[in-house]
């Protein structure tokens, strides 16, 4: 049961944050930056997907195992670099004309976001 709740909370804050910063805050910025390599429709499938498999990566490296909120938001942090870091550094690697400035956007992004819904999850599941 606690491993379900804090998949829900942590979801829910991962969501709601991201989808306030990828349809209001950095919308124009990611068009500005890379709208040429940008669906028109986002595969909402392949978005589901990668929220279900993260979601479950920040409840099991950074939620659980913390043993205070700032446990929670350092692995949080952490797993957030790591993995939007592996993702931009990629593109900068593999892609012609990925900046460096959307991949140290997206990189402390991923930090902050991650970080948070990973608190969110842990006090979830110390206040219940």
């Amino acid at each position: 049961m606690t491993y379900a709740i804090a998949y829900v909370a942590t979801a829910f804050v991962f969501l709601a944050i991201d989808y306030v910063w990828l349809a209001f805050i950095a919308k124009d910025f990611y068009a500005r930056s890379i709208g040429h390599l940008m669906r028109d429709v986002p595969d909402l499938g392949a978005a589901a997907g990668f929220y279900l498999i993260y979601v479950a990566g920040v409840v099991f490296f950074a939620v659980l195992p913390a043993e205070s909120w700032k446990g929670a938001v350092f692995r949080g942090a952490l797993l957030g670099l790591l993995a939007y870091g592996t993702y931009d550094m990629t593109n900068l690697a593999t892609l012609k004309g990925w900046p460096w400035k959307m991949a140290a956007v997206d990189m402390a992004w991923g930090t902050f976001l991650t970080a948070t819904a990973a608190l969110g999850g842990y006090l979830a599941i110390r206040n219940l």
